[in-house]
């Protein structure tokens, strides 16, 4: 393995997690990519631990979604090791679910907690979790479940992957690619003297492997959680997207950090521009009066006024998460993840080790047999 070198395209939280395992396994890596944290979407992200499909939905493609739920336990159980370090800014805390039905009838959000909740930590389904956390009780919500879950504070945690990989041995360079991968496949190997490549692009895929790649654009709004004005919230909460209205009704707020709650969220797809705020874009505004009529005790909280907003593009495709070898090439696809890069980030990640591992041991069967003949 100390002869194999890997190429690995985006610096996400995709890209940097697979960097980390295949470093871990003693592969030379080489990371490229157009931006680097915090100029990315994996900053922006919610980064709430979930049970897929995540709260913004549209997840469609069943054999994706079967794939994922082992790589999301993968990620819960990591993340609760690094959770143990303060400096990679993941926390462990209680994540709450409301629904507008009973959870029992409804076969989506029943199935869905059915398999979490002998996997995660202080599962409880009781309706009464909506008076004890002061959720108004005015807005149609009628049942609830709780259970622990790692939220990771971004900002930290992107930088602490990314010192890691460097201190492991990770070269790292910036460079856009502007056309098709499986094109220029080989000029990559050769010019960065790799074996193999790993596309972790998340939306730039569109460009590089993907038509069928299209933004699910979200906006999060971030109010100070230090107790002034508002009490100071240690939980998340979330309402799930509505597969059937499909109307933009998410509750979405975490605590970022320590001192730090994001409200959401948006789930627009097929909208690019990012340029979309508090003062600008009337959803943004209907978003944040949602959270706060959902939990009124927000009414009053401080917004961030060095950054009351951010928006990202949650990279999604019609099948959802790709990941597997491209035929005939020596290119693995590993992007697609929408709003749930964290939560599939280390699984994923585990299994391009093992993708590659198992092509090495492949190659020197044959190689063997060859010799032997």
């Amino acid at each position: 393995m100390k002869n194999t070198n890997v190429l690995i395209i985006g610096a996400g939280v995709i890209g940097l997690t697979t960097a980390y395992s295949l470093l871990l396994e003693g592969y030379k890596v080489t990371i490229i990519a157009k931006e680097f944290s915090p100029n990315i979407t994996s900053n922006v992200a919610g980064a709430l631990w979930e049970w897929p499909p995540a709260v913004c939905g549209y997840h469609s493609d069943l054999i994706s979604l079967d794939r994922s739920k082992d790589w999301c336990m993968t990620s819960y159980d990591k993340f609760y090791e690094l959770s143990k370090n303060e400096e990679t800014g993941v926390f462990i805390k209680e994540v709450c679910f409301f629904f507008r039905q009973p959870v029992l009838e409804n076969h989506f959000h029943s199935t869905k907690m059915n398999e979490l909740k002998g996997k995660v930590k202080g599962f409880k389904h009781d309706s009464t979790i909506i008076q004890d956390e002061n959720i108004n009780q005015n807005i149609g919500l009628i049942d609830a479940y709780k259970h622990e879950a790692p939220m990771v504070d971004t900002d930290i945690y992107m930088e602490w992957l990314m010192n890691q990989v460097v201190a492991m041995g990770c070269t790292i360079q910036q460079r856009e690619i502007k056309t098709s991968l499986s094109n220029i496949e080989h000029k990559l190997l050769d010019d960065y003297r790799c074996n193999y490549l790993v596309n972790c692009s998340g939306l730039g895929s569109a460009t590089l492997a993907d038509e069928f790649m299209y933004p699910l654009r979200g906006a999060l709004v971030r109010i100070k959680n230090i107790g002034k004005n508002a009490p100071k919230l240690d939980k998340a909460y979330c309402v799930s997207f509505d597969e059937e209205t499909r109307e933009q009704d998410i509750v979405f707020i975490v605590p970022r950090g320590r001192n730090t709650l994001i409200l959401g969220a948006l789930a627009e797809e097929g909208e690019w521009n990012l340029n979309i705020n508090l003062d600008n874009y009337k959803p943004i505004r209907e978003m944040f009066e949602r959270c706060k009529e959902f939990l009124p005790a927000l009414r009053r909280a401080e917004i961030d006024e060095n950054e009351p907003v951010r928006v990202g593009l949650r990279p999604f495709r019609r099948e959802n998460v790709r990941l597997d070898w491209e035929k005939g090439t020596r290119i693995i696809h590993n992007y697609g993840h929408g709003g749930a890069g964290v939560t599939f980030s280390w699984g994923c990640a585990n299994e391009v080790a093992q993708m590659i591992r198992a092509q090495i041991a492949a190659n020197s069967t044959v190689s063997i047999a060859a010799n032997n003949k």
